[in-house]
């Protein structure tokens, strides 16, 4: 049951990356320009890593299914998805996941932006945590959200001075 939820888990994954390529086309098309593009490899390798060590670490492991853990952080996943798809609705054309800036548009303060500035490197930061956890891989859990939130460093950085360029 869990490598179905990893499998479900990525092919949304993909279907973020059709949306993102889309969007990434007519933001070219718009004179977009593209900011922090050395660190979204290092991005690719931490998502896909984190769908991997999910089913290494249960399988290797042999990591047991907790209802009491694996219950509530099913939960918790799908409000992440919720929440990024809120996201990715709320940008529209301008969501990405690359940081590009088509000149002229304006920033976003509709939806989880009213509330939040990165809402979905929330979503982000808790499927990252919770997805391994439905499983009780906790080595995941921990691995990919320091890293992540390493990451997240350099990317809200890069983000934020790109957004001040907005109207």
């Amino acid at each position: 049951m869990y490598r179905r939820l990893i499998i479900a888990v990525a092919l949304e994954r993909l279907a973020e990356l059709v949306v993102s390529h889309r969007n990434l086309s007519w933001s070219r098309a718009h004179s977009g320009t593209e900011y922090g593009a050395r660190h979204y490899p290092l991005m690719i390798a931490l998502h896909t890593g984190l769908l991997a060590g999910c089913l290494i670490e249960v399988y290797a492991r042999r990591r047991p299914y907790v209802p009491a853990l694996g219950r509530p952080m099913l939960a918790a996943v799908l409000a992440a998805q919720g929440l990024r798809w809120w996201c990715i609705g709320t940008l529209g054309r301008q969501w990405n996941t690359r940081v590009i800036v088509v000149p002229g548009a304006s920033r976003v303060s509709a939806g989880p932006y009213r509330y939040l500035a990165h809402p979905n490197y929330v979503a982000v930061a808790v499927e990252g945590a919770a997805l391994p956890l439905v499983h009780s891989a906790w080595m995941t859990s921990l691995s990919f959200t320091v890293l992540n939130a390493l990451l997240l460093r350099t990317r809200i950085r890069v983000e934020d001075a790109a957004l001040a360029r907005l109207a």
